[in-house]
């Protein structure tokens, strides 16, 4: 511990070397990191940032919904926020939620109140990453609704930013390296409980016919190309969808190791059983080269994937 911090500090939070990951996804693979951070409350957030040697990466990790830590793991420090960064509030229309909060939960709380937040029901994650990736569905994006958010810097200290400074667009925004958001505030629409309620459970059951919700996956695989020239500019419009396109190449149900693009859902890559990181990366990759040869559009990730590829096993070159 004495060469991770720059100045002599203790953490109230839980800080584990070479932690694996796997068991923080939800497609269980992955590595270990070199450190999992568990901060006790964003005092032990900010102190730890700071006294932090500045040469640490730092990565912030959520329920690892949308995440794919490959077999070698992470030389970081992983931020995992906890129970000090879950609470859920509402004032009128705004909803203020931290960043380890729930999606399905926000947008059931929201609806118990009488705001409309109904787009979060469906989402994977917590509120951090789908502020992280401008999470949407049924055509309502986190850019609709963001009021603002409050991160701690890779200097520990704690600043609000606008949706404006994120620069929110499709599926992506812009936060500097190592921040860790820990509160985001939205701004809903009035709704009668009642009927914000039937909206979600009617939600849930198209999502559950046609998703493979029962399967270990990381949700959407690729984003939407734009229209055929896949620009990614905020202004383009997404009609063209993935599973289309992969379809139309031929890999719904394609198989490599353990990994699968979902028969249901062909947009899902799923870890059908005993599947590595590199199988889940591999066959992702063999679908964006399908695709591309067949129809000239290049896929674009949207499960994030982090860490390093394993180390060639030197004991099976020597026999």
């Amino acid at each position: 511990m004495d060469t991770l911090f720059a100045t002599e500090f203790t953490p109230r939070g839980v800080l584990t070397p070479n932690r694996p990951l796997a068991d923080l996804t939800w497609l269980r693979v992955g590595g270990p990191a070199d450190w999992l951070f568990q901060p006790a409350d964003e005092a032990d957030l900010a102190a730890f940032l700071a006294a932090l040697d500045p040469g640490v990466a730092v990565f912030p990790m959520g329920v690892g919904s949308n995440l794919i830590v490959r077999d070698g793991g992470l030389r970081a420090v992983v931020i995992r926020l906890g129970r000090g960064f879950n609470g859920i509030t509402v004032a009128g229309s705004r909803v203020t939620a931290g960043a380890a909060a729930l999606d399905a939960h926000v947008a059931r709380r929201a609806a118990e109140a009488g705001v409309d937040l109904t787009f979060l029901r469906t989402i994977p994650g917590s509120i951090g990453g789908a502020v992280r990736m401008n999470a949407g569905c049924y055509g309502e994006y986190v850019a609709d609704h963001l009021i603002a958010v409050r991160a701690i810097t890779r200097a520990g200290q704690a600043v609000t930013l606008t949706p404006a400074d994120l620069r929110l667009s499709y599926r992506q925004s812009h936060l500097p390296e190592g921040w860790v958001l820990v509160e985001a505030v939205f701004e809903g629409t009035p709704g009668d409980p009642a009927a914000l309620e039937a909206k979600m459970t009617g939600q849930i059951a198209r999502r559950d016919a046609s998703q493979p919700t029962r399967e270990r996956s990381a949700g959407s695989t690729f984003r939407n190309p734009a229209g055929y020239s896949s620009t990614g500019r905020a202004d383009d419009v997404h009609d063209l969808k993935a599973w289309a396109v992969i379809d139309k190449a031929g890999m719904r149900g394609a198989r490599r190791g353990g990994a699968q693009m979902s028969e249901m859902h062909s947009n899902f890559l799923i870890n059908a059983g005993g599947a590595t990181a590199a199988d889940l990366e591999t066959l992702g990759e063999e679908v964006r080269k399908k695709v591309l040869q067949t129809q000239g559009i290049s896929l674009e990730w949207e499960i994030m994937r982090i860490g390093d590829f394993a180390a060639p096993d030197t004991a099976e070159k020597d026999q």
